[in-house]
């Protein structure tokens, strides 16, 4: 079952041929996909986004880059709007180090708070890091010993000790098309030490699009040459990948709901 674990389809590039999109990924085996909240002033339009297309889910949370923009939030009123059906997820939150659109001051603060969403709802913490490697450890760390929540760091670009310390907490990895650009090894090399059961996948679309499209709009329908490479790494085959990793999601997005199971389209769950 190949998901798109983190894609941004409420973004402007989407606007002209979002139907096109996901039919698209429908095309190539796309079951899920998940569209990820950056602003909280906008959690309405995302929300309206996912209950437009039966195969989308959504977060809800405020990305990094606008946590000293957007209005500060409390963990009671993300768990708030979290009860909404089709959000699955917290986040993104995170920090980043490399752009610093926010105070780093803000950024934590931020963290912090939708981790204790996450810890409240026990639904997944979706976590930015760029540049914040040892930050991001210790928060994670710091915030794991006053009581668990699920989580995981998406788009993976750190090297081994980050994501060692975040697999000990009990978080997944999510990897982009980064992984597929011909100068990103270390990724490849961290590829290799992640559990297979602890493994997403994700575009991160309209970004970061996979080698061959490189240079492209991302869009969810690439994500399979992701996937493929990370089975490669693995050496199993395509098929066995996209079912480890699709039971994955399920294992970590609790309120997503297997067609199996359902009997219906991927949908998310009537309850939270």
């Amino acid at each position: 079952m190949l998901i798109d674990s983190h894609c941004h389809l409420d973004f402007p590039e989407f606007v002209e041929d979002r139907d096109d999109v996901i039919r698209r990924a429908r095309e190539v085996g796309v079951r899920l996909m998940l569209t990820i909240s950056t602003k909280i002033t906008e959690a309405d339009k995302i929300i309206s986004l996912a209950e437009a297309y039966e195969d989308l889910v959504c977060s809800i949370g405020i990305h990094p880059h606008e946590a000293g923009s957007e209005p500060e939030t409390s963990a009671d009123e993300l768990a708030r709007i979290a009860a909404h059906p089709k959000v699955v997820g917290i986040g993104e939150t995170g920090l980043d180090y490399y752009y610093e659109h926010s105070p780093r001051e803000a950024q934590k603060k931020n963290f912090q708070s939708h981790i204790s969403a996450s810890r409240d709802t026990n639904l997944p913490l979706i976590v930015h890091a760029r540049d914040a490697d040892t930050d991001t450890a210790m928060i994670l760390e710091e915030e794991a010993g006053k009581g668990s929540f699920p989580g995981l760091i998406h788009c993976f670009t750190a090297g081994p000790e980050l994501a060692e310390r975040a697999l000990n907490i009990g978080m997944y990895i999510s990897f982009s098309g980064i992984a597929t650009f011909k100068n990103t090894q270390e990724i490849r090399d961290v590829i290799e030490i992640v559990p297979l059961d602890r493994i997403l996948v994700e575009t991160d679309a309209p970004f970061l699009a996979p080698t061959p499209h490189r240079g492209k709009r991302n869009e969810p329908s690439f994500v399979r040459h992701t996937a493929e490479l990370i089975a490669d790494i693995k050496g199993i085959s395509y098929q066995e990948f996209i079912d480890i990793s699709g039971t994955n999601f399920f294992k970590l997005f609790t309120k997503a709901i297997p067609p199996e199971k359902s009997g219906q389209p991927l949908t998310a769950s009537s309850t939270s």
